[in-house]
């Protein structure tokens, strides 16, 4: 029975989507199964403005070195707004109470995860909302579902009224307990490896446990 490789993950975080191709790469090499942790975005979870509107060095920073990073690995990059997963206001940081779009995406990133579909729906979607796709909540988001083999209609049914939020919570939980409070973060044998460019670390640790798929070599 193969390994579990937890990754902590969120659909606003610019880092959780540049890794999921190595992911998805990861699961080919490696006998591990890769488990999506799907939890909020700080943000929201905390209900408190991470910016400070005066001080905009730490915003211009992310926005630099996701996109350089994303250009490094050769991944269309635009942060997204049309719309923005997490409803924001851009000039004061402000979080909305309404939230339409993040509660949904976490859902739904649950639900493909107990049909073990989980890396490949972050994947996709996440490619939608950073990808630059104007309305990727509408009919992209739609294609991008069925194009892993799953139905959004289906899934939405199934998380109505579900219990997918409070596993969301208890992998806040989960993170908290390993020693990380941030995304992504792998973690295999309890140790944690935060951030998209910890991968090769990761994969070098995993090599160590023997880990690599035998015909890869």
């Amino acid at each position: 029975m193969p390994e579990s490789l937890d990754v902590y993950w969120s659909f606003r975080s610019p880092y959780s989507y540049l890794v999921t191709p190595d992911l998805l790469q990861i699961r080919e090499d490696f006998d591990v199964e890769v488990n999506l942790r799907v939890v909020l975005p700080v943000a929201v979870r905390t209900k408190e403005t991470l910016f400070d509107p005066s001080n905009l060095k730490p915003i211009k920073y992310i926005l630099l070195d996701s996109n350089r990073r994303a250009k490094f690995l050769g991944l269309p990059f635009v942060w997204p707004t049309k719309p923005d997963p997490v409803v924001q206001d851009y000039k004061t940081f402000e979080v909305a109470e309404d939230q339409p779009y993040i509660f949904r995406l976490c859902k739904l990133g649950i639900e493909a995860q107990r049909r073990g579909k989980g890396p490949d729906l972050a994947a996709a979607i996440s490619r939608l909302i950073f990808g630059g796709t104007v309305g990727w909540d509408q009919g992209p988001l739609e294609e991008a579902v069925a194009s892993i083999g799953l139905n959004l209609d289906d899934l939405d049914k199934s998380i109505d009224d579900g219990d997918h939020l409070e596993e969301v919570e208890q992998n806040q939980k989960n993170l908290d307990a390993v020693g990380h409070w941030g995304v992504p973060t792998m973690v295999i044998r309890d140790e944690p490896f935060f951030g998209q460019d910890r991968i090769e670390t990761l994969r070098w640790r995993m090599d160590q446990y023997g880990l690599r798929n035998s015909e890869m070599g």
